[in-house]
This record gives C-alpha cells, sequence and structure tokens, in this order.
C-alpha cells in the first residue's frame, strides 16, 4: 500500500498535468531515484486509467560516463534512440531524484554542449516540450533536503504540501496578472546592484498553475528580443550543467549580455558562448508560489519562490517565442521580498510590485500567505 501523499501526488500529475487518456502511452522517466515508490504509483494508476505506461530509470553516475566520453556521434545516436521513443508518446513524466547534486561538476563544458545540442534539445526541446503533455519534478531526498538546510522529515513533510497544491485556485489568483502582463510594454526593474528595462509588448504571456512543473506557480512571457538594456545582479545561486553559481551579474546593451560576471566567470562565459542565443533572453517570469520561500538549488523550485522573477538567457518557448533559439534555457532567479533586499517591478511606469508584494487591488490575491 502506497503513502497516501505519494497516492494523491499521482493522480495529481496523471490527471491535471498529463490528463491521460484511455490508449495513450506515457512515459515515466526516473533519476536517481532512492525507491520506486512513485513510479509504481504512475504505472498503476496510468493503467487504471487505460493508459499504456513505459517506464525507464537512468543514473546520473552512469550518465556522467555518457557525458565524460560524449562525442558528436555518440550524443546523435543516443537521440536517435530517445527521439523515437519520444515520439510514440502522448505523455511524460520525469522524475529527478539526486544522490549527489552536483555529479556532473567535472564533466567538461564541451561536452555538456555536445549533450544539449545533439540530445536534449533535438529530444526534449524539439519533441517532448512542443508535442506530449508533459510535467517533470524533483524527488525528496536527504540531498535535496541538505539543500534547503532542513532534516530530511521536515523535508519531506514541505515537499509534498507544495506539490499537491490547490492548482486550480492558483490559476484564478493568476488571472488578473495574465491580463495586466498581456496588457503591458515597457516594464522596469529595480533592485540592489540592479536597474533593467526592457519590452514584453504582444509577447503571449503564459500562467503556469500544475500543468507542466511541479510545484509550480508562475506567469511567464519573453521580453522583445532586442529590447533588455541595463544591469541585473542575482541574488540567489544556481546550480547549471553541475556547477554552482553565486553572484552572477549581468549587462545588457539592446538584449544582448555584454558583460557576465560570477563566482566563476570563466565558465559563466563558456556557457553564455555557446551560440549567438545564449546571450540573449528567452524568458521573463514571476513567481507566485508563496509557500515556497527560500532558494535551494532547485530550479523548478527556485523559480516559484513568492516575491521573485526569473529571467532566461537562452531559449524561448514556444508558447511565448521572442524568436530566440539557443541550446541552453537557464532560468536565474532573484528575490524582491525585504528579506532580500527589496525591490520594485513597474509596469508602464505603474508600481506593479513592491518588495515582493502586488500593490494593485486586483492583484492583491497573489499576496496569500506572504
Amino acid at each position: 500500500m502506497h503513502d497516501p501523499r505519494i497516492t494523491k501526488l499521482a493522480n495529481l500529475l496523471l490527471d491535471h498535468s498529463c490528463e491521460i487518456k484511455k490508449g495513450e502511452k506515457i512515459l515515466i522517466e526516473a533519476f536517481d531515484l532512492p525507491e520506486p515508490n512513485l513510479v509504481c504509483a504512475l504505472v498503476e494508476g496510468a493503467s487504471e486509467r487505460g493508459a499504456i505506461p513505459l517506464v525507464t530509470t537512468k543514473q546520473n553516475a552512469v550518465l556522467r560516463s555518457l557525458y565524460q566520453t560524449a562525442t558528436d556521434e555518440s550524443m546523435k545516436a543516443n537521440a536517435e534512440f530517445e527521439g523515437a521513443r519520444m515520439n510514440a508518446c502522448q505523455a511524460y513524466v520525469g522524475i529527478r531524484g539526486a544522490a549527489n547534486s552536483s555529479q556532473f561538476a567535472d564533466v567538461p563544458h564541451e561536452r555538456m554542449d555536445l549533450f544539449q545540442k545533439h540530445w536534449w534539445k533535438p529530444v526534449h526541446g524539439s519533441i517532448r516540450v512542443p508535442d506530449t503533455k508533459w510535467v517533470v519534478l524533483r524527488y525528496p531526498t536527504d540531498s535535496f533536503a541538505q539543500a534547503a538546510n532542513m532534516s530530511s522529515a521536515a523535508f519531506e513533510d514541505f515537499y509534498f504540501d507544495v506539490c499537491t497544491a490547490d492548482y486550480a485556485a492558483m490559476g484564478r489568483a493568476q488571472e488578473p496578472l495574465v491580463k495586466r502582463m498581456e496588457a503591458a510594454d515597457k516594464v522596469r526593474i529595480v533592485s540592489p546592484g540592479t536597474e533593467l528595462t526592457f519590452s514584453i509588448k504582444d509577447i503571449p504571456v503564459i500562467p503556469c498553475n500544475g500543468d507542466r512543473n511541479i510545484p509550480d506557480g508562475e506567469v511567464f512571457t519573453a521580453p522583445v528580443r532586442d529590447s533588455i538594456n541595463g544591469v541585473i545582479k542575482f541574488n540567489t545561486q544556481s546550480r547549471y550543467q553541475g556547477t554552482v553559481f553565486s553572484d552572477i551579474e549581468f549587462e545588457f546593451k539592446d538584449g544582448q549580455i555584454v558583460r557576465a560576471e560570477s563566482s566563476d566567470t570563466e565558465r559563466l562565459n563558456a556557457i553564455l558562448d555557446s551560440d549567438e542565443g545564449a546571450r540573449y533572453c528567452g524568458e521573463w517570469s514571476m513567481g507566485t508560489n508563496n509557500r515556497v520561500r527560500h532558494p535551494m538549488l532547485d530550479t523548478l523550485f527556485d523559480e516559484k519562490i513568492g516575491g521573485s522573477f526569473h529571467l532566461t538567457p537562452g531559449q524561448a518557448y514556444e508558447e511565448a517565442n521572442n524568436g530566440n533559439n539557443s541550446q541552453i534555457h537557464w532560468d536565474l532567479v532573484l528575490i524582491q521580498r525585504v528579506d532580500y533586499g527589496g525591490g520594485e517591478i513597474y509596469f508602464d511606469d505603474e508600481l506593479l510590485r513592491k518588495d515582493g508584494h502586488f500593490v494593485p487591488k486586483d492583484l492583491q490575491g497573489l499576496n496569500e500567505g506572504l
């Protein structure tokens, strides 16, 4: 018998996120899970609904060896194999654990580039994201709890509480923000070390409330590609391609990152030089999940933090496409609550959010729990 929290989460993934239907194939991909309970619950739940579950389990230590030895030929061969499988499925659930969150830290950047270019982008960027009903989530592990500075038991309680939120209510609360973002042209952001302007005019706005990420809670769009000017200093750490970066600072001119500094400036610039689109941004999003309060070196949680926003060098999503193409997509988070230094966001010179709290009356529902 499954832990009822596991069953509740599995039902949410199948019914709300994937809206699984009879006869559909659903690929369940599990990475470094400490135990198989969620995978088993998904297999059983999908079968009960008349769907066809397909399962693959992966270990990050094995993936590290694949990345360490990557060649153009090997990455293309893996992509051909995995792409054929992804093309055969109508839904996808990706569950990521991590026995060691820094497993890929010593993989040379140029080898990770081969994975991103020849495997990730063709399979996930070009097939899974546009062509399947997909959802990705992390799994509570001891290393994850440690990154959150919590005991394993306390983190597990936090995890299931956040992941099984009332996403229908979240969606209703996001509706006024969607309307304001759709009507806005100029965005101005002010925070310690940050003075940034850009346009979001005529770019689609997408509310996220449990359909693609768990946990969820953001409303995203994209900046007009060449419109970003100014400087931004992010106040959260970010793990990308196995390396932890802190004190990331960008200077933009006409949309392009012309200066980039961080705790590892050399590797940061190597990532931004991956291709022409890596120095332009493909997403801008406002975090609306007030149950997530502090960063834990995990993008799926950190980008949803109440009172935050994230800006993304790299690939734009098809749903909110500003024309930027890249093999990278790197969500970088800035928290604007008072306990993180404060800050303001303006839409067309109207103060929209101050110190993480939305100001207009129609957006007060998004402040609940802050």
